[in-house]
């Protein structure tokens, strides 16, 4: 039975040496993949890989909140290089329009990094928005679901609020909406049910119980399966660089916490999936 890894980083650095293996893995497990990109080389590459593995791996275009900030940090499981890299909306538009891509994304807002509060923070999140903005009307003009990043500050969903706000603003928006590793408090699921978002669900939800009543409220029409890769491995492979192959723990987890058939979670997630990205 077919599985979907709908938010992975397959084609980042940190697979150069072993690629391939990975994706034999994946395929040999039965989960197919979307690779995702996080600026406009890692979003290339995801195009490449695709074609290199046509029916296996699609690609996203996007570029990470984070790469808007001054707080941005070069992480060499993501890039090769340690040049920070300026969004580009013409060349992102020219990535997007490719057949290989299925989503806008990843793209949002991050806190996390930026200073709590003073001049600092409101110019900070006003670029993360700002680009964030450019990514909804691309998404909407070619007519392709926004794969959404939220990361609050701390505790509070801060970043959650501005965003759903953000989407709410924004009439014209009729395209899926979809939140990857979504680890949002239950009144705020709740908001976001409610505005039609759809949730991706990570490795994070095997190791830990923070999250298993949010993941019981959300309807398996809602859900997807992501890993993330190569961050954030579930149980029981913690510690170990993250892969596809993995994503079948995390459905069984979800299985388990709300009580349904594990063949039943890889069937709707799958279904899922090709119904919001027309796979």
């Amino acid at each position: 039975m077919e599985c979907f890894d709908v938010h992975t980083h397959v084609q980042f650095p940190a697979y150069d040496a072993d690629r391939e293996e990975v994706i034999r893995r994946a395929k040999a497990a039965g989960v197919k993949m979307i690779a995702v990109g996080t600026q406009a080389a890692s979003s290339e590459a995801a195009i490449v890989l695709s074609r290199a593995f046509p029916g296996e791996v699609w690609a996203t275009v996007g570029f990470h909140p984070n790469h808007t900030s001054s707080a941005w940090y070069h992480d060499s499981k993501e890039q090769g290089g340690g040049v920070r890299e300026t969004f580009d909306g013409a060349l992102m538009e020219r990535l997007a329009r490719e057949s290989e891509v299925v989503a806008i994304g990843e793209c949002g807002l991050d806190y996390f990094r930026l200073p709590l509060d003073g001049d600092e923070a409101i110019k900070e999140k006003e670029e993360q928005r700002k680009v964030f903005r450019e990514h909804i009307s691309l998404a909407q003009k070619l007519g392709k679901p926004l794969m959404l990043h939220c990361r609050p500050s701390g505790k509070t969903d801060d970043a959650y609020e501005d965003l759903l706000q953000l989407i709410i603003d924004n009439q014209k928006i009729t395209i899926p909406k979809i939140l990857h590793f979504y680890v949002g408090s239950l009144e705020m699921t709740k908001k976001f049910l409610e505005a039609g978002f759809y949730f991706t669900l990570g490795g994070v939800i095997t190791f830990t119980h923070d999250y298993d009543e949010m993941v019981k409220l959300l309807p398996i029409d809602r859900i997807l399966l992501e890993t993330d890769a190569p961050y954030v491995a579930p149980a029981p492979h913690r510690g170990k660089r993250n892969e596809p192959s993995f994503i079948l723990e995390t459905a069984r987890k979800v299985a388990e916490l709300k009580g349904l058939e594990y063949d039943t979670v890889l069937r709707s997630t799958a279904k899922n999936t090709r119904t919001l990205f027309g796979i």
